[in-house]
């Protein structure tokens, strides 16, 4: 599972809302096709996980893959059953801060039609709707 090896501050605020468009990670850098972000949320590290896992079997031994997002926030929770108070819950899980436009995931070494369909069953993986985006050459 990703997260960070070590971190300045445990806890961190939880935002509300998430505002805006990315500001970066909206191309492609790496490979010649990509999974884009169209919506908003918090992707969980477990969230990241599975999606990796989807594409690299699908993929088998051909292609090369590359994951552009970290999940680098940490999302405290009470115990179950525990009352109102007595402060912020521990660090439960780590989550990535995913904005409209964030590539997600990026593969090279494949044709057209398996990448497509290596991101969408990604896609389905994900709690937000995404976008399937090739380099133009």
């Amino acid at each position: 599972m990703l997260m960070p090896k070590r971190v300045k501050y445990r806890k961190t605020h939880s935002a509300p809302r998430i505002k805006g468009v990315a500001k970066r990670g909206f191309s492609l850098s790496f490979g010649e096709y990509g999974l884009k972000a169209l919506e908003p949320r918090w992707i969980t590290a477990r969230q990241i996980e599975a999606c990796r896992v989807t594409i690299v079997r699908y993929l088998r031994k051909k292609g090369k893959i590359w994951v552009r997002i970290f999940p680098d926030k940490a999302v405290t929770k009470h115990p179950a059953e525990t009352r109102m108070g007595k402060g912020k819950g521990a660090p439960d899980h780590w989550v990535a801060v995913v904005r409209p436009g964030r590539i997600l995931f990026e593969v090279e070494g494949l044709d057209l039609v398996s990448a497509k369909e290596a991101f969408t069953r990604a896609g389905h993986k994900l709690p937000i709707k995404t976008k399937f985006v090739s380099r133009e050459n």
